[in-house]
């Protein structure tokens, strides 16, 4: 069973030893099988997860709840496919919530990422469909790209509306703040992605502590602390153990499957590296861009990496979101 987890294998572990640093270990993807067999915290998706999840038999049923539930409420075509793929996501969002004993995040449509009102507006459609099959709105975390148009839509849903809100494809400093000061409940910078940009441009190797990703998370980490914020910071999108290694201690941290597994097959202890106190003493001082768009755009315009990798993240989702939204298509055409 993939769920199970031998005890005796699963005291000392490296993921254990990440765990005992303080640090609140989510899963980062789709599949059930693997949330359940690591016992995280919570769990986070996006539409790549999502469509990689779908393509296996044994979630097929998820979408047919979905298409059923769009043929029942509408009429209209266009309508179906786009109610199927937000329940699909609250299904998956569903699913998970049964198995980790926090929150779940559930992302809005990449494709309106630099629509402030569209996005709010599709995260209360996606609160009231989990709402509608008995999940409350404190067990999800609405997942929006920092765009300043995220931003200020994830500022309304925590003022207004009191929806918990991830900020993700987060790659700079200026995005960072901007969110702590939007009161947003948690953050998702790319560490992997980071790196992967840096890679690139000069062609060296990095790890550790001279990871570029690193050095932003931990940079953020510290700014958080120093000015007493409350938003969450969840690291994510790692390529490597080393980059959990140097991290360990921080709020969140939001591993794959493939990552997962590696720190669950092995005994190597993970010291603790970050903690609250030091940052305090580490931070920058205040900044602040929430009631200045031109200073965040121009700032956020000047970091060549963060503007590269937003713009690449989004097209990325977007295109995966396109891809599950044409799949769904076929499945309603089928059923007709």
């Amino acid at each position: 069973m993939a769920g199970h987890v031998d005890k005796k294998q699963k005291n000392g572990t490296s993921l254990d030893s990440l765990k005992q640093t303080g640090t609140v270990i989510v899963a980062d993807t789709g599949d059930f099988e693997s949330i359940e067999q690591y016992k995280p915290q919570d769990s986070t998706t996006n539409p790549t997860l999502i469509l990689q999840a779908t393509k296996k038999e044994q979630y097929s049923g998820l979408i047919d709840v979905a298409v059923n539930y769009a043929k029942m409420n509408s009429d209209n075509f266009d309508e179906q496919v786009d109610l199927a793929f937000d329940r699909l996501l609250v299904e998956f969002g569903r699913e998970i919530l049964q198995i980790v004993p926090g929150r779940v995040s559930t992302e809005v449509d990449a494709r309106l990422s630099f629509d402030k009102d569209a996005s709010v507006n599709k995260a209360l459609k996606i609160i009231k469909l989990y709402e509608e099959i008995g999940v409350p709105k404190e067990r999800v975390l609405i997942k929006l790209a920092s765009t300043w148009e995220g931003i200020l839509a994830a500022k309304e849903l925590e003022s207004k509306h009191g929806i918990h809100v991830n900020c993700t494809l987060l790659f700079s400093f200026p995005q960072a703040v901007a969110a702590a000061e939007a009161g947003v409940t948690l953050i998702s910078p790319f560490v992997g992605r980071i790196m992967d940009w840096y890679k690139n441009k000069t062609g060296k190797t990095y790890s550790g502590e001279d990871d570029p990703g690193v050095k932003s998370v931990k940079k953020i980490f510290n700014y958080y602390k120093k000015h007493g914020y409350k938003t969450i910071v969840m690291g994510a999108s790692f390529r490597n153990i080393e980059e959990l290694r140097a991290l360990a201690g921080i709020d969140y941290l939001t591993i794959s499957p493939k990552l997962l597994d590696e720190l669950y097959k092995s005994k190597d202890p993970i010291p603790k590296v970050l903690d609250v106190e030091t940052a305090k003493t580490l931070g920058e001082e205040k900044v602040s861009f929430i009631d200045d768009e031109s200073s965040f755009r121009f700032a956020l315009n000047e970091d060549a990496m963060a503007t590269e990798k937003l713009s690449e993240g989004i097209r990325l989702f977007s295109k995966d979101a396109v891809t599950l939204f044409e799949d769904l298509k076929k499945r309603i055409e089928e059923t007709d």
